[in-house]
């Protein structure tokens, strides 16, 4: 199941989604792809298909491995991955390295466990407001779900995830 960035950074008022799947149909992608983030109707680590949660690779747009299986991000240990690995947006970029997103903090709105926190997720990813917050996880951490809350004013990245092996 492929990873991959948004191609632009986007603020907690997002309709990331939508996004996922636009971004991956112009990427020639036939899959469906979902934001990784949780939302008010589901938790992050429930996105992905039960069948293909755990004989699957999570990998980037190259097909570097970035996770053995999807479950294998929810274990615990706050998304642990290889920062060697690049993670690519839709249209190519290495999201870790590009100035396009200035700030290296994707938005995921999950404990570490990948469960939704209703009070750090934007307003259910409604709102741009300096007052309000979301879970976010600075890449250089090598946790995917690292726990650092910040204002959704912030333009961070949103990574898409393929949620079903065709």
């Amino acid at each position: 199941l492929h990873l991959v960035a948004l191609n632009t950074p986007l603020s907690g008022d997002m309709r990331a989604d939508f996004q996922c799947f636009q971004q991956a149909q112009l990427a020639g992608l036939t899959s469906t792809y979902r934001a990784f983030l949780s939302s008010h109707l589901q938790d992050l680590a429930t996105v992905v298909r039960k069948t293909d949660r755990y004989h699957l690779p999570i990998v980037n747009l190259k097909g570097e491995i970035l996770f053995n299986n999807w479950e294998s991000i929810f274990n615990g240990n706050g998304g642990q991955f290889n920062i060697q690995v690049p993670i690519y947006s839709f249209d190519g970029r290495n999201v870790m390295t590009d100035p396009s997103w200035p700030q290296k903090v994707i938005w995921h709105g999950s404990t570490a466990n990948g469960i939704r926190l209703t009070s750090n997720y934007c307003e259910a990813w409604h709102t741009a407001d300096v007052g309000a917050v979301g879970q976010a996880a600075p890449l250089k951490t090598g946790k995917l779900l690292y726990q650092k809350v910040s204002s959704c004013n912030n333009q961070f990245i949103v990574l898409c995830i393929e949620n079903s092996f065709v």
